[in-house]
């Protein structure tokens, strides 16, 4: 039986969590896997994430940086993990979700140059410290939680990550018995010894304790199995708990990991040591029957993702789980293949795509990589492939049936081509003048209204949906009747502004382009419909295709 209580007191708890010898240990899946367990208690949680890096934000990042830009729906560009946040607890997060170093520096100096400090010498701490300490707590004024929960980007030792780590010392003192530190260090196996080694997190531990903090709840990450005298041995090293001692293993999905930090009894731990008594256990029947159908899933659906940063994954991300949870949804296993756009062309199309289920065009900007996309849509259109088209890959859609079906020849984005003469995706006529990259920017979550009649308003299950942004140029509307009278139908619209968010081919069996990233909504537990609808087209195609070859 779950927890019952949703409030604990006015006071949220705070849980910090940081991490020690390297990066991409997964600080943002425990995070993400804790939350879900407390919510799954009937806690509410929200979760924030702190970068150490200079940028404002990730929003001018290249991919290769930092990963995807994920964006939140009142547009802020943040960092890939608030989509992990929100795939795992199905809670929308928002620009308090996210703060970078440069970020805090901007508000510090913004606030010397008004004058606000009264001529004092502005320093590291207590200004930047106390800027750092009034976000981390503002999330507490933006909504009623119980736990909140705080990732601290970047290792221990990094210098970019001290001011974070010295606003946690002080935090901790101030919020004393109502906070806790997680520490995620990672713990070796050497092959030519076939050892674990537990100096590197001895090490971490001492360096945050150097730093003043001193962590309650040590998670191990490793490829091996870590024995309970190990861990132990660490425990004792490190002034922490033994039964404060988890380790977090491989596993061979992500979604596993909220399981697997239960079987440990992580969640009780945590609520002990925050001076919470565990009711009951969390109601996780939903999670776990997401994880049987995913187990239980023995035939495959084959789609390919066309894009420019396909050698990193990261890229795609949350276009990624978005097909994993769908084709989990539908009793597939997914067998995603990345085809560099820079190899793909009219030559080569068959060879590969022709033995996919169905294709993504993803986002992106820039005009590398932009012809392969534009001859895989082309393939596809022609044989009749399910394709779906987002962002970028929605302005590709148009622009190759504007070249291919009307015959303008010349059809471009004036994104990858200023004098085109045929621009069929252009920036509006007020974002011209704006100099500045985030300017003009259309970001968050906007308004469409679907066409009665379309597949995807089909798709949805409604007309009226809200989705989330992030592009400049749009399509443009001086050319909207030649594409509806050649079959090109523009189902999707902004009510208030007119531009077009979704254009679909009717006669084709799931051919849809949307202007908005509708993979930054799709959850665990709430799967996007049109993701689902794209993965049983593909099905289907495949399914048809087998039939034809018997």
């Amino acid at each position: 039986m779950a927890c019952k209580k949703s409030h604990l007191r006015v006071q949220p708890k705070y849980i910090f969590v940081t991490g020690g010898v390297v990066s991409s240990l997964g600080k943002g899946i425990i995070s993400a896997s804790l939350a879900c367990l407390l919510k799954a208690r009937g806690y509410r949680v929200t979760i924030q994430k702190y970068d150490p890096y200079i940028n404002i934000d990730p929003g001018t990042l290249n991919p290769y940086e930092h990963g995807e830009c994920y964006v939140t729906a009142d547009g802020r560009e943040t960092d890939l993990d608030l989509g992990h946040y929100e795939r795992f607890t199905n809670v929308r997060t928002t620009r308090a979700n996210n703060v970078t170093t440069g970020r805090k520096y901007q508000n510090v100096i913004d606030k010397e140059r008004r004058g606000d400090y009264l001529g004092k010498t502005v320093q590291i701490v207590p200004h930047i410290t106390d800027e750092i300490k009034r976000n981390i707590k503002l999330l507490a004024n933006t909504g009623n939680y119980d736990f909140i929960i705080t990732e601290i980007g970047g290792t221990v030792g990094d210098i970019e990550s001290l001011p974070f780590l010295e606003a946690v010392r002080q935090l901790r003192w101030e919020l004393e018995e109502n906070s806790i530190c997680i520490h995620l260090t990672y713990v070796p196996f050497l092959h030519a010894a076939k050892e674990l080694k537990t100096k590197p997190t001895q090490h971490s531990v001492k360096k945050l304790q150097e730093l003043g903090i001193q962590p309650d709840i040590l998670i191990l990450r490793t490829e091996h199995d870590i024995p309970s005298s190990m861990r132990r041995k660490i425990a004792q090293f490190c002034n922490v708990a033994p039964d404060a001692v988890f380790q977090s293993i491989d596993l061979p999905s992500i979604y596993e990991v909220p399981v697997a930090m239960h079987s440990q009894h992580l969640d009780e731990v945590v609520l002990r040591k925050l001076d919470v008594t565990p009711e009951g256990e969390p109601h996780m029947a939903p999670w776990l029957a997401f994880l049987d159908k995913m187990h239980a899933a023995s035939e495959t659906v084959t789609i390919g993702l066309v894009g420019k940063y396909v050698e990193l994954q990261d890229a795609y991300k949350s276009i990624n789980e978005a097909l994993f949870q769908a084709a989990t949804y539908c009793d597939r296993k997914l067998d995603l293949r990345y085809i560099h756009s820079e190899k793909l062309n009219d030559a080569n199309a068959d060879e590969k795509l022709g033995d996919l289920d169905g294709v993504i065009i993803a986002p992106g900007f820039g005009n590398r990589g932009i012809d392969g996309k534009f001859a895989a849509l082309k393939w596809c259109r022609e044989h009749d492939v399910p394709t779906f088209g987002i962002c970028l890959g929605m302005q590709c859609m148009v622009i190759e049936f504007a070249r291919n079906v009307l015959g303008l020849h010349e059809a471009n984005s004036t994104e990858m081509d200023p004098s085109t003469p045929a621009n069929v995706i252009d920036l509006m006529e007020e974002q011209k003048s704006i100099s500045n990259l985030g300017g003009t920017m259309r970001l968050g979550a906007y308004d469409c209204v679907l066409r009665p009649d379309s597949l995807a308003a089909k798709s949805y299950g409604r007309e009226h949906v809200s989705e989330r942004h992030r592009h400049r140029f749009e399509f443009n509307n001086d050319f909207r009747r030649q594409f509806e009278e050649a079959g090109m139908a523009c189902v999707g619209e902004n009510p208030d502004t007119k531009l077009v968010e979704v254009v679909e081919l009717p006669g084709k069996r799931w051919f849809i382009g949307t202007q908005y990233h509708p993979e930054y909504s799709a959850t665990v537990l709430s799967p996007h419909p049109l993701f689902l609808s794209f993965m049983k087209a593909a099905i289907d195609y495949g399914q048809a295709k087998n039939n034809e070859n018997k």
